[in-house]
């Protein structure tokens, strides 16, 4: 008898992330052998069924050898949750096949009472499940940006230095098309362009998210039918954050009153708009090299000839590259800027955030740090 549809659903998924990262690796993929002896894995506290990781058994009882020492490692972030649960347990069931190996990293924000212990428990069961190296990395949230974008901030910054300390190759997490459904909504309430439109990626430099075509009832049944304790985070329900609401008051209205379906609309608007998104940011990046001056700034007649879609890109590139905080550059401050091009009428520099001032001076655009 296969596994249950979630779990299988599940392990196909990373399956086929995992199998790009090992292609890209170089790793040549062997089928593990069966151990002399298969030791018993360790069941979890109040579980009924064992579980497996690099070097123990999996549900269906078969023996998972670990990959050997040196192989390349993939680091799963895991809050503890059913989404990243149930990825974890199926890429450490996934990752030895392919010859690559299994790490975690759980992040404690600090933002909970007793979360230091929370994050302790949720690393010891990832150990249970056989991964190895397992991380639970404490972080102090700031508060740029608001509470979510600075805990998110800080999270990134944790993963990075995790996948740099350990030499991963890549980190997975655990966001579901329902993720990918409320960051849409998100982008649509901040009056955001096609970029924050087009959601999460699939991949993004080191990070991959196998799940993203999946719902999250998937994980959660997935880590039922494996008997896999998940800790839900209050925060997830707490009205106080914006994307709490979306989730438990936006969706259930739109899915309620447009009819079912919603999540899986928004989903795949946001792979429509990724791929224009994508066509845009090709375009922009070759028109930003056409028209820079020996100077290195930007010639404001040709830039006046583009399509405002990409005239803003190349905007943006360049506000960037003099130094801008991506997270802080909006499109209200590229709207600003684009009127140097399209409504000069002699207007004096214009402040960006990071300190950063841009001039329309003898017929070009220039980006500078103020005081430069």
């Amino acid at each position: 008898m296969g596994p249950h549809p979630a779990v299988a659903a599940i392990r196909l998924a990373v399956r086929r992330t995992l199998a790009e990262l090992a292609a890209e690796a170089g790793v040549v993929s062997v089928a593990p052998a069966r151990a002399a002896q298969d030791r018993p894995a360790p069941a979890l506290a109040g579980a009924g069924t064992t579980l497996i990781g690099n070097a123990h058994r999996h549900p269906s009882g078969l023996p998972r050898t670990p990959a050997a020492p040196g192989s390349p490692l993939v680091l799963v972030a895991v809050s503890g949750g059913a989404d990243s649960m149930a990825l974890a347990t199926a890429t450490a069931f996934e990752a030895p096949k392919l010859g690559l190996r299994v790490g975690a990293v759980t992040v404690d924000h600090g933002l909970q009472s007793g979360s230091l212990e929370r994050a302790q428990q949720v690393a010891e069961r990832l150990g249970e499940l056989g991964l190895d190296p397992v991380e639970a990395v404490g972080v102090r949230v700031g508060h740029q940006g608001g509470p979510e974008n600075a805990a998110r901030e800080a999270r990134y910054a944790a993963l990075d230095a995790a996948a740099e300390r350990h030499g991963a190759v890549a980190v997975l997490l655990g966001h579901t098309r329902d993720d990918q459904a409320e960051t849409v909504l998100l982008g649509l309430a901040r009056g955001s362009g096609a970029r924050s439109l087009a959601g999460m990626p699939a991949h993004k430099g080191r990070y991959r998210r196998p799940l993203l075509e999946l719902d999250r009832s998937a994980t959660r049944e997935a880590c039922t039918a494996q008997s896999i304790p998940v800790w839900d985070d209050p925060h997830n329900c707490d009205p106080a954050y914006t994307r709490s609401r979306v989730r438990h008051e936006v969706l259930p209205v739109l899915e309620k009153h447009l009819g079912g379906g919603v999540v899986e609309a928004l989903a795949r608007t946001a792979r429509l708009f990724r791929d224009d998104a994508d066509a845009l940011d090709q375009w922009a990046a070759l028109a930003e090299r056409d028209l820079r001056t020996v100077e290195g700034d930007l010639d404001v007649g040709r830039l006046a000839e583009l399509p405002s879609a990409v005239r803003r890109r190349v905007l943006r590139r360049a506000a960037l590259r003099a130094g801008c905080p991506a997270g802080d550059l909006f499109a209200r401050h590229l709207e600003t800027v684009d009127l140097l091009v399209t409504g000069w009428r002699g207007q004096g520099p214009l402040h960006l955030p990071g300190g950063v001032e841009a001039v329309r001076r003898c017929g070009t655009l220039v980006f500078r740090r103020q005081g430069d």
